[in-house]
């Protein structure tokens, strides 16, 4: 009986070590990948707010494919926003924002992780891309590993 708690408890501190020191390498938010490219530009935050860097991850997409909801979430911007579509999804404390979309969901939506949530228009990347960025607050966070966020 004693063994089997010390087990137990020994499992639980494990878990929550992972969880506080942060997910494996290629973990990714949420349970779906918004589309299904190779990241052709990483996570790079400036050491100071005010500083340029990538605040999120550039994944290859063709123009017109369909974007995915990387976890469950209330849609609160579905909008263009400086001549891009832009799609923000609240999920509990954490939001999720792709760009550029076409999106095909309103504000005040519910949706499922893996849910359409519209199509990639031209305008990031030459090549065509789906921005996908991570925020807790005010912090930006890696999307597709390194944070130490999980639903």
């Amino acid at each position: 009986m004693v063994r089997t708690v010390v087990r137990l408890g020994a499992m639980l501190a494990l878990a929550c070590l992972v969880v506080v020191i942060g997910a494996p390498r290629g973990w990714a938010f949420g349970s779906a990948r918004p589309v299904p490219g190779p990241v052709v530009r990483g996570f790079d935050p400036p050491a100071q707010d005010w500083l340029p860097g990538h605040r999120g991850v550039d994944l290859a997409a063709p123009v017109g494919s369909s974007v995915h909801a990387a976890a469950a979430g209330r849609v609160s911007v579905a909008q263009v926003i400086a001549g891009r579509g832009v799609v923000t999804i609240v999920h509990g404390e954490l939001r999720t924002t792709y760009e550029p979309v076409r999106a095909s969901v309103r504000v005040g939506d519910q949706v499922a992780a893996g849910e359409v949530i519209g199509t990639v228009e031209a305008g990031h990347c030459s090549a065509g891309c789906l921005h996908f960025g991570l925020k807790r607050g005010e912090e930006y966070l890696d999307p597709l590993g390194g944070s130490e966020v999980r639903l």
